[in-house]
């Protein structure tokens, strides 16, 4: 017998009636793939795969290499001096000139006034790489040039708002690059100092100017503070003497016054006891005179009273007792107009101590009124000269400086570093873009073999595909039998 090449047994046929079978509940049939199905379809088309990925990478690699050009870029780095030159401005306004100072500087190194000069020292107008593409007029070919090198160039303010400017320069070839970096930046610093010295004297004769100006206003302010110590007789700081002087004197105006205050309440009191009935005044009825002569009248109206129910109203006795009892009324008047008379005379002494009070409270109100305008006016006058000082000696700090620079010696833009040819190029990314190529191809050739057969060619390649697609349980696998050659 000799061996043929079959296919795998899936499963068996046997007789119904010999085997008794269990009725198996059915099974929902699965959603989508399984990783056996997945690792199938992959590895059925795995020499296609390895076709589409060399399809991409092939030409991605030749393109890298021969289509692609090298770009190397070199980078000069500036110190630009971001100092206002003149200290009279103050130091808050700089801070409001700086906020754009250096993206102004940015923009003045990418404007014609410093790309052009760099395009005639550098004659990149005969630059092959930089004459490809125009096909303009010959008079427009520096503007097309100048916006080529604008390309190339960035200029980059230094990390965390630093005095920094990096100008990086890009181009194929290596010297070329940093010969670029290097022109801009020269340029740009020459221009500066073209620009700083040329004023410079003017600055410094204005400067000088406004120099005597604060110097007069610094000599009048002390002569105000001079005629003021000699009008007030003060020779000391008049501020804290005036100050502690007038609180002494604040003091006692406030002492003044709640006595004025206390004497305005006795005076009202005065004026009320004034005009009141004496005889039921508090003193005049706790005075001792005063009781006797009531409990002599008293006496003397009761025994008039029992003579007069037995003598008649001419006996001498009776007319004795009337004679008593009228002068000891009489003493009762007297009393009584003395305390009245002692009621007005405190009254009008309370209304003199009044008057007098009042005018030494408006006596001291007005003295404390004339020290308090006299501590303003010194204080003023110290503020002034202070202020006229201060600004004098700031504007002496910076006057050195100013000198110097209308000298023409120094500039706010210097080299930190030059530029020096790279030694690798900056881009393309060779290694980046193959490892890219590959990736993709890849995927490519893992995606599109595997979706092709899913849509449009679905074949059984393992027994995941039997059972879950078709609910056939799968007995034995076996794997693929060779054709054999001979007989058994």
């Amino acid at each position: 017998m000799r061996y043929q090449r079959n296919l795998p047994v899936l499963s068996v046929a046997v007789p119904t009636e010999s085997v008794e079978y269990e009725s198996a509940p059915q099974r929902e049939e699965p959603l989508g793939l399984s990783l056996q199905q997945i690792y199938a379809m992959v590895w059925a088309h795995r020499r296609l795969t390895l076709i589409i990925m060399l399809a991409v990478v092939l030409p991605t690699a030749l393109a890298v290499k021969f289509l692609l050009h090298k770009t190397y870029t070199a980078t000069a780095t500036l110190m630009v001096n971001t100092e206002i030159t003149n200290p009279l401005a103050g130091r808050d306004t700089n801070d409001a000139l700086l906020a754009n100072y250096m993206s102004t500087r940015v923009q003045l190194m990418k404007s014609s006034e410093v790309l052009m000069p760099v395009i005639q020292k550098l004659k990149l107008t005969q630059d092959k790489d930089y004459l490809a593409g125009f096909n303009g007029e010959p008079n427009a070919l520096p503007d097309y040039v100048k916006d080529g090198l604008a390309d190339n160039l960035v200029i980059e303010q230094g990390a965390l708002g630093s005095q920094l400017l990096n100008v990086t320069a890009s181009a194929r070839d290596p010297v070329k690059a940093a010969q670029i970096a290097n022109t801009v930046s020269e340029i740009y610093a020459d221009q500066e100092l073209r620009r700083q010295s040329g004023p410079a004297t003017e600055r410094a004769m204005r400067y000088s100017q406004e120099l005597a100006e604060l110097k007069a206003k610094v000599s009048a302010a002390q002569e105000q503070v001079t005629a003021f110590r000699q009008r007030t007789g003060v020779t000391t700081d008049f501020t804290a003497q005036n100050s502690n002087q007038n609180d002494v004197e604040a003091a006692l105006l406030a002492t003044m016054e709640q006595r004025y205050q206390d004497t305005q309440s006795q005076r009202r009191a005065a004026e009320v006891k004034a005009v009141a009935d004496q005889s039921v005044n508090n003193g005049y009825m706790s005075s001792g005179t005063v009781n006797t002569l009531k409990a002599n009248l008293a006496s003397l109206e009761s025994q008039l009273a029992q003579l007069s129910t037995t003598l008649g109203p001419q006996h001498p006795k009776v007319i004795e007792l009337k004679s008593q009892i009228a002068a000891t009324r009489k003493s009762l008047a007297i009393e009584m107009q003395s305390y009245a008379s002692s009621a007005n005379s405190d009254l009008s002494s309370l209304r003199q101590l009044e008057a007098k009070l009042k005018g030494a409270v408006e006596e001291q109100r007005q003295k404390v009124l004339n020290m308090r305008r006299l501590q303003d006016e010194g204080a003023k006058y110290v503020v002034e000269l202070e202020s006229a000082q201060s600004v004098y000696k700031r504007a002496l700090d910076g006057y050195d400086e100013i000198m110097f620079a209308a000298g023409g010696h120094t500039t706010n833009v210097t080299f930190v570093s030059r530029a020096v040819p790279p030694l690798k190029a900056a881009k393309p990314n060779k290694v980046a873009i193959f490892l890219m190529s590959i990736v993709g191809g890849l995927g490519l050739g893992l995606v599109l073999p595997t979706l092709y057969e899913l849509f449009f060619q679905r074949r059984v390649r393992c027994a995941d595909d039997l059972e879950r697609a078709f609910a056939i349980p799968v007995l034995v696998e076996l794997s693929e039998i060779p054709s054999l050659s001979g007989a058994v």
